[in-house]
Formats: C-alpha cells, sequence, structure tokens
C-alpha cells in the first residue's frame, strides 16, 4: 500500500469510491478508474458486490458474540459503514478503522461516530506494518486484545505486495482464540484476461495490485475454522433464499472471500 499525496498519484481507496459512485475522488483517481472499466466493465459491480459482503459478514459476525471489530483498508466512509451494522445488532459495539489515505482520515473524523453505547475511532496506519497497528494507543483506547475481534481485511490485500502470510499471522497471533478473519480479494480464476489487464492499468499507475488463486486465499484461512460455505465467490457467501446468481456472475466479480474462526 502506499500513502502518496492527493493529487500527485490515484490511490486506491478513492479509486474504489469511485466505482461505488462516490464524489471523494480527484480528477487523477478518475481517470485511473476509467481506464479500469475499459478492461473491466463490470468492476462497480465488483465493487458494489465486495460493499454487501462486508454488510453480511459483519452482521455474522455480531450475532456471533463480536463485539471488537478491526477493520484494515477501510476506504472512504460509505453508509451504511461496518460499525453502523455491528451496532444495529450489538450497541455496544466498538470498531477501530485503519486506512493509509490523509482523505480517508478527514472523512472519517466527519462521519464515523459510533453509538452512544459503543465507540469508533479511526487509525492512519499501513497493514504492511501490523505491529504498528497492533501497537497504536488509538486501538488501545478502543480494543481490548483479550477478548475476541473481528478482523476485516476486504477489497484490501490485492493491492499487498509484501509477505501476506506474515501480516496475517502477526494480527492472527496478536488476537484472542475465538477472534474471526474475514478477507475478500481479486482472483484471476474467472476471467483472466480481464484481470490481468485491469493489472496491468494499476502497474502503470505505479499502484500494487496482485491477484490469487482460491487455493492460495484458502491457505491464508490455514489452522482457523473457516465458516460455511468456506471460500467462495463474495456473491455466494450466505445469501438469503432465492438470492442465487448464475454462474456466469462470477466472472463479473472475480474475488474470492472468506471467513474464519481462530480456535
Amino acid at each position: 500500500m502506499r500513502g502518496d499525496g492527493p493529487l500527485d498519484q490515484p490511490h486506491t481507496s478513492r479509486i474504489y469510491d469511485y466505482f461505488l459512485g462516490g464524489k471523494d475522488n480527484y480528477e487523477i483517481d478518475r481517470r485511473a478508474a476509467q481506464e479500469i472499466l475499459t478492461v473491466w466493465p463490470t468492476i462497480r459491480t465488483a465493487a458494489r458486490v465486495n460493499r454487501q459482503f462486508m454488510h453480511r459478514s459483519t452482521r455474522f459476525l455480531a450475532e456471533a458474540g463480536i463485539r471488537q471489530f478491526l477493520d484494515i483498508g477501510t476506504g472512504i466512509p460509505t453508509e451504511p459503514n461496518l460499525h453502523r451494522i455491528a451496532q444495529e445488532i450489538a450497541p455496544d459495539s466498538r470498531v477501530v478503522y485503519v486506512d493509509n489515505d490523509p482523505l480517508v482520515l478527514a472523512h472519517a473524523r466527519a462521519l464515523m461516530m459510533g453509538g452512544e453505547q459503543g465507540a469508533t475511532t479511526y487509525l492512519h496506519g499501513d497493514v504492511t506494518e501490523p505491529l504498528d497497528i497492533l501497537g497504536a494507543p488509538e486501538l488501545a483506547e478502543i480494543i481490548d486484545l483479550g477478548e475476541p475481534v473481528g478482523l476485516s481485511m476486504i477489497a484490501l490485500l490485492h493491492f499487498v505486495e509484501d509477505d501476506v502470510d506474515r501480516i496475517l499471522s502477526t494480527f492472527l497471533d496478536a488476537l484472542a482464540p475465538g477472534s474471526y478473519l474475514v478477507i475478500c480479494t481479486i482472483t484471476a480464476d474467472f476471467a483472466p484476461e480481464q484481470v490481468e489487464a485491469a493489472q496491468d492499468v494499476y502497474r502503470v499507475r505505479k499502484l500494487p495490485a496482485q491477484v490469487r488463486t482460491r487455493a492460495e486465499v484458502t491457505g491464508w484461512f490455514a489452522g482457523l475454522d473457516l465458516v460455511d460455505p468456506g471460500v467462495v465467490p463474495p456473491h455466494r457467501w450466505r445469501l438469503g433464499a432465492g438470492d442465487e446468481m448464475p454462474a456466469a456472475f462470477d466472472a463479473k466479480v472475480s474475488c474470492y472471500c472468506g471467513v474464519a474462526r481462530k480456535p
């Protein structure tokens, strides 16, 4: 991940905001987004599906008794945010958001306010430096690492070039038993030419863009108890009755997701 200034280079969180129909992005972000749309026309759909998976997985964790959430790669606030969903189910839920884009910080301070019983804060940090995040005073004020935490990394790890296994093991080692890991990331398994062309656009813009296979994503959950239905495209994770998508929809989204519990 990168933390460059807002005007000299596009940022992944602002590009994602554009795909979701947001207005908190710059012309340099919109140009990059339009280039990606030319090679992956359904990436707006993928962004929306990722967001919907965040909603469902957060509800699942809250209903499973999780009251502390660490959301890394937060992005520009888009209602409903994670803390809104968690606090609707459990008003005492506490949420720490982490991102490395200064624009996210400005919006987070204004919009991400917790409920009366719960608490919400924002931490400027980078997923590639997990110890800095875990040791941050802002995190310690909200989250007790001795109690279970829901660790969310949605639409994030495909922008990480560092050793993901090292990053995840560092976080998970610090979390209490009963914690959960939530991941959603891009794959080229369904539409390799389309996704690889999008990768090229990101790389030309000096943004990392990694794709992983289902086996690689499944490996990130090693040692954890995967929640049914396991590692699947996000639009196939615990949908309501009658909401099934045709097989061709997988190529439009081109992502895998999973939720797992630390025993």
